[in-house]
């Protein structure tokens, strides 16, 4: 980290303290590069800057901004123009607000940047604002300008060090408009509980097992050729994007891949018996009278039958029966079936109390 370039050298302003700083890119690019080249003889493309009203090539020093207006014209803007702007924020990270971290959407969040204290004199002030930061458990929102722009930021601790989040500012993230299916689309719980599976076997990750595998390809590739050996065959990942036939039998293929992946047998069984009413995804709440006795029924029978002790319905039984074999499946199937069945009967008899009636 000593050896990392500054890219930007100021202070962050908090209250009347001031913290010199140094701003420094907390994070890297790995990505392979190409180049462009004419394909007859290898030779490399290169692009010319080119005036298009003399038609000639133009040196770095000739060139300048200007701001087109819409009809094409252009106002010529120079680097003087831009540093007489009245902006505070040029050479400091200002403060603004203090906020809890669950306030900021994490679509804002853009490029990390670590802030180290610029000199000896720095250590204190320094020390202050991150030890005040872990204490209160808050973030810092503050305003600070980079290449030609003012941004918003946000200030918080990781290990030791004071890092900083460029955030997008509220105006510039989309709303979500027509993204979501129109339309009352409904699952059925057998789905949910299928998801919730297959959730449970994928279980947790370590993000530092995975890894670019495209990016490691293109340099084995790239080193087999330099070697003048073949490339290597990688074989084709399977072709995504096409529709869903069944949605069940996607579900249970998942479960059981994910199963088999992980080192663990069993089978998973599709509920055939269930036809539990399809679940509502706006989240309302049914308040019909079937619903309330078939609750109290599948209560007794668990309570009789000493089952998996999962007091939230067919999805908790199922994963309190066996974290990730599928025999949780597999107990979530029958429990599943018993309580549909037994919303059935109270129905009718619902529906035969209003005819007499």
């Amino acid at each position: 980290m000593l050896n990392v370039r500054s890219i930007w050298n100021g202070a962050i302003s908090f209250g009347l303290v001031s913290i010199p700083i140094k701003l420094v890119n907390a994070t890297e690019n790995h990505n392979v590069s190409f180049r462009q080249i004419h394909t007859e003889d290898g030779g490399r493309i290169r692009y010319r800057k080119v005036c298009e009203l003399e038609n000639k090539e133009v040196s770095q020093a000739e060139i300048g901004k200007a701001y087109e207006e819409s009809d094409g014209s252009m106002i010529p803007i120079t680097d003087d123009d831009l540093q007489q702007l009245p902006i505070p924020t040029a050479k400091t990270i200002e403060i603004v607000a203090f906020v809890p971290s669950e306030r900021i959407d994490p679509m804002q969040m853009e490029s990390a940047y670590y802030l180290a204290a610029g000199g000896a004199q720095a250590a204190k002030p320094y020390t202050l604002l991150r030890e005040a930061l872990k204490r209160s458990n808050k973030v810092a929102i503050a305003k600070f300008a980079l290449r030609g722009r003012e941004r918003l930021g946000m200030l918080r601790v990781v290990d030791e060090a004071i890092v900083m989040h460029g955030l997008l500012w509220p105006d510039e993230i989309r709303q979500p408009d027509g993204v979501a299916p129109e339309g009352d689309v409904r699952v059925r719980e057998q789905e949910l509980d299928l998801a919730d599976a297959l959730m449970d076997t994928l279980g947790e990750v370590d993000l530092d097992d995975l890894h670019d595998e495209y990016r490691e390809a293109v340099e084995e590739m790239v080193a087999a050729k330099a070697a003048g050996q073949e490339a290597p065959v990688v074989p084709e990942a399977p072709e995504g994007g096409g529709k869903v036939l069944d949605l069940m039998a996607a579900l249970e293929n998942s479960v059981r891949a994910a199963q088999q992946s992980r080192g663990e047998g069993g089978e998973v069984h599709r509920m055939e018996g269930s036809r539990a009413t399809p679940k509502d995804t706006s989240g309302k709440k049914s308040t019909s009278t079937a619903k309330k006795s078939t609750a109290k029924k599948t209560a007794s029978s668990r309570g009789g039958s000493g089952g998996s002790g999962g007091s939230g319905g067919s999805g908790g039984s199922g994963r309190s029966g066996g974290s990730g074999g599928s025999g949780g499946s597999a107990k979530k199937s029958t429990t599943t079936g018993r309580k549909t069945a037994a919303k059935k009967t109270p129905a009718k008899k619902t529906a035969s109390r209003k005819k007499s009636a």
